[in-house]
């Protein structure tokens, strides 16, 4: 297969993207999934026809979904992540030297099984990481189920669609809260609210009735075309105004390379424009 794999995820807007060579394409049990090569972006994963990620410009995605509420929080032991069977969350969740424990529960062992396969550069090594647990199930059944605290809460969910519906709802966020340890740090990805504001504005419903910091902040991804992508945030503490050279301290401490993540931008990420502040009011 070459030519043109075209998502059609937004209903007045599509994107197309080259294939190179069509590396796999399979029917799971929740859902198809397809990687090819694109000359750009490299190896793209695909679910449903939607882009997940890609090779080339998942750093920005990943790298902003974690060391923002762990550096914030500054000392996070305990990291829940819900999806992210690509590896990839869990790649940059166990850069950081204070996490002691990160379990990650997917729903689909074939995403984890092909990840390992054909995308192993998402993970890097993370999957062999004895700090690691998967636990291969329902996100939302996992978070509604007793267990231990987390300091930071991440849901890498696909869009509200299909099997990733359950993780946008009021009541998934309320036994999320449950599971946070006092002072941690929920946080989500919500899409791109030029053209899925409703994804935001749902999110932030929920998280200004459960939390005494409700918030989101902002990432460029390329290939989640339409704008910045959001990501909703959600806490009882104070850790989103932690001090710029606090940041950078933490950060420096870390000893973590990045690609996008900077302290600087961590701050500037929350400096939203009028059309997504109109989205949360």
């Amino acid at each position: 297969m070459t030519g043109w794999m075209r998502e059609t995820l937004h209903r007045d807007h599509a994107q197309a993207l080259r294939v190179e060579r069509l590396l796999y394409d399979s029917e799971t049990d929740h859902q198809r999934l397809q990687v090819f090569e694109n000359a750009t972006f490299g190896r793209v994963l695909t679910l449903d026809g939607v882009v997940q990620t890609t090779e080339a410009d998942n750093f920005i995605y990943h790298e902003m979904l974690t060391h923002v509420p762990i550096l914030a929080h500054g000392a996070a032991r305990r990291v829940l992540i819900v999806g992210g069977g690509d590896g990839g969350m869990a790649r940059e969740v166990l850069k950081h030297p204070g996490v002691a424990r990160l379990t990650m529960v997917e729903i689909d062992a074939g995403v984890v099984a092909f990840s390992k396969e054909y995308l192993p550069m998402l993970s890097a090594g993370a999957f062999d990481d004895p700090r690691l647990e998967l636990v291969i199930a329902d996100g939302a059944e996992f978070m509604r189920a007793d267990g231990p605290d987390y300091d930071v809460i991440i849901i890498d969910s696909t869009d509200p669609v299909g099997p990733g519906d359950v993780l946008f709802t009021d009541s998934f966020y309320g036994h999320a809260k449950r599971r946070l340890a006092e002072g941690g740090i929920l946080v989500t990805q919500n899409g791109v609210p030029f053209l899925q504001p409703d994804e935001l504005i749902g999110t932030m419903g929920a998280f200004r009735a459960l939390f005494a910091d409700p918030a989101c902040y902002l990432a460029t991804i390329p290939t989640y075309a339409g704008g910045p992508m959001a990501f909703g945030w959600g806490s009882d503490g104070d850790a989103r105004a932690t001090p710029l050279d606090v940041l950078e301290g933490r950060f420096a401490e870390s000893g973590i390379a990045t690609d996008y993540y900077t302290p600087e931008v961590h701050k500037a990420a929350f400096a939203l424009p009028g059309y997504v502040r109109r989205l949360l009011a």
